[in-house]
């Protein structure tokens, strides 16, 4: 076999690898029942002032990012988009929540809201760390 590094494989190979994984770990862990999950929140005229992204798998919540814009950051309204995600998850059938952070993002606002540190990496980024946290459900 010939090994490459590339940047674009292409759908079509991303799809093999991901479902090839996913069939593998589905013979080991039981049903994947992987869903995207997004929380919005909009103002007033409809635009996105901040948001959750996640995705349900395995009986658990994973938070890709949640992000709140300058303008509405203070509001309370991270607060609203974590407590929807959980209670989606929860919905979902979810036990728990996971996720990962950096030092100067947001690990205070999460452990406020009962989440766990777990593992940690220091100087990635480099003066800063990256902080994974967990939240029973």
């Amino acid at each position: 076999m010939r090994i490459a590094v590339e940047d674009e494989p292409g759908a079509q190979v991303r799809d093999l690898i991901d479902q090839g994984l996913d069939l593998f770990n589905e013979t080991k862990a039981g049903p994947l029942q992987a869903s995207e999950l997004w929380v919005i929140a909009r103002d007033d005229e409809g635009t996105a002032k901040a948001g959750l992204k996640a995705r349900t798998y395995f009986g658990w919540l994973h938070i890709d990012w949640l992000w709140v814009s300058p303008e509405a950051r203070g509001s309370g309204v991270g607060s609203a988009l974590l407590n929807a995600a959980e209670a989606e998850a929860r919905a979902r059938g979810c036990i728990g929540a996971h996720l990962e952070t950096y030092s100067f993002q947001a690990p205070d606002f999460y452990e406020r809201h009962g989440y766990q540190r777990f593992g940690e990496i220091d100087d990635y980024p480099p003066g800063h760390c990256c902080i994974w946290l967990k939240k029973r459900l």
